[in-house]
């Protein structure tokens, strides 16, 4: 690994995610799940700026919305990115940094907030530190870190296989509008596969996300796309918050293209026409008071990226 000029600070920027379709299988021997899903990256980002700290020094700061349920020391996974980073090079004690997350992503809301972050924290330090590291080191980093680190680094759309860290480019044509239906309290991802395994202790098999959405994907199809979204999770998810019904009940009285419960939830995410189709929808969903928050998004989006100087 070599090193390469080094600024004072690098801010990168980092996009949530909606898993179009999630198909899981049975909680396998090693107690995960084999996962075939399409991510898609949506504009809900978070910023991370990460400075110059002295040697072996590792903070982090944390605002924006809903800062006071992200963890604000060691176990904050942008830290732990940092400090892998870190460790990979020839003298790890040489490095340090002071990292501020700035959240727009939902916390604990099934879109990747805080993989976001640590792949946000990967590309920041790689940078602030000068090194010189390759796109699909960062992805290996990533995947050490979590299962959707590495297409939070990736971004666009694409196909997750395994754990969902094994990454294939999905084809995809123009533009796609979603109203993002948001809740304040999150849900635990491991909650949610315990109930899925007691709701379908078969899992889902053969693992496909099917023809139709990709080819939807590649014609750039929102109608098709609609009819294609999938959440094997989705039961567990409403198992364990009801109110969800509500939510997507409203959103279907909207007239929305599809629906579908993002990761292991509670967002759920609605497909729309146009950005006039997603004003009116969003507008509807905030008259109706099922949500939180309600947020217009679009996608794909590029992955995590530089930002400012």
């Amino acid at each position: 690994m070599t090193t390469t000029t080094k600024p004072a600070a690098v801010t990168v920027r980092v996009p949530g995610k909606i898993n179009l379709v999630l198909r899981s299988s049975a909680r396998r021997a090693d107690g995960y799940h084999s996962l075939a899903t399409v991510f898609q990256a949506v504009s809900v980002y978070d910023d991370v700026r990460a400075e110059l700290a002295e040697p072996g020094r590792f903070e982090v700061h944390v605002v924006g919305d809903q800062a006071v349920r992200v963890p604000a020391g060691p176990d904050n996974l942008a830290v732990q990115a940092a400090k892998l980073l870190a460790s990979t090079t020839p003298d790890p004690e040489a490095y340090g940094c002071s990292l501020t997350i700035h959240k727009t992503i939902p916390v604990g809301g099934g879109m990747a907030g805080g993989s976001a972050d640590a792949a946000a924290a990967l590309v920041a330090c790689a940078r602030l530190w000068g090194l010189d590291v390759s796109p699909d080191a960062l992805l290996e980093l990533g995947a050490e870190l979590g299962a959707d680190v590495p297409f939070c680094l990736l971004g666009g759309t694409a196909l997750g296989a395994n754990r969902g860290d094994h990454l294939a480019p999905v084809p995809t044509r123009g533009t796609f509008h979603w109203v993002l239906a948001l809740s304040e309290d999150g849900l635990s991802t491991p909650a949610v596969f315990e109930r899925f395994d007691e709701l379908t202790p078969d899992g889902t098999e053969p693992l496909e996300v099917g023809a139709p959405l990709l080819d939807a994907l590649a014609a750039g199809d929102p109608v098709a796309l609609g009819r294609s979204l999938a959440n094997d999770l989705a039961p567990a998810a409403l198992s364990l918050r009801p109110g969800l019904g509500h939510i997507i009940d409203a959103g279907l009285e909207a007239g929305v293209l599809g629906h579908v419960i993002s990761g292991s939830g509670p967002t759920v995410a609605f497909l729309v026409g146009d950005d006039t189709a997603a004003a009116q929808v969003a507008q509807r969903l905030t008259a109706a008071r099922v949500a939180d928050a309600v947020r217009v998004v679009t996608g794909p989006v590029a992955g995590a990226h530089r930002v400012g100087i």
